[in-house]
């Protein structure tokens, strides 16, 4: 990374943003209506099924990151659930809460890596 781009920062600002537009669309669409609401027939979509496959792996790619950085079984379980439930709003509220952790200055391996204490 460039040495005139410090990643911690930018990445707080990557993150917030995102989630801040996932909260927006969100919220958007429940104000629209209830997604107990969506019709059947999206179930039986191809394209919505595989839009599903591929945000839950993706879920779960992720949750191995958080499996490996978390050393309790509690916390473990906690954001594997928040992720099932909540998909990228729990993402970026995870990768947000470890960054705001770091000092702004911090290498890129104390952003991606367990810290051994």
């Amino acid at each position: 990374m460039s040495r005139f781009i410090r990643p911690v920062p930018a990445l707080r600002l990557f993150f917030a943003l995102a989630l801040a537009a996932i909260l927006f669309a969100t919220t958007r669409a429940s104000l629209d209506y209830s997604i107990l609401e969506v019709p059947e027939r999206i179930g039986h979509d191809t394209w919505f099924q595989a839009t599903l496959t591929d945000a839950y792996l993706g879920f779960l790619s992720f949750y191995c990151w958080i499996f490996y950085l978390e050393r309790s079984r509690a916390s473990r379980l906690l954001w594997l659930i928040a992720l099932l439930l909540l998909g990228n709003i729990a993402m970026a509220s995870y990768a947000l809460n470890r960054l705001l952790r770091l000092p702004a200055d911090a290498p890129v391996r104390d952003i991606l890596l367990r810290r051994e204490d």
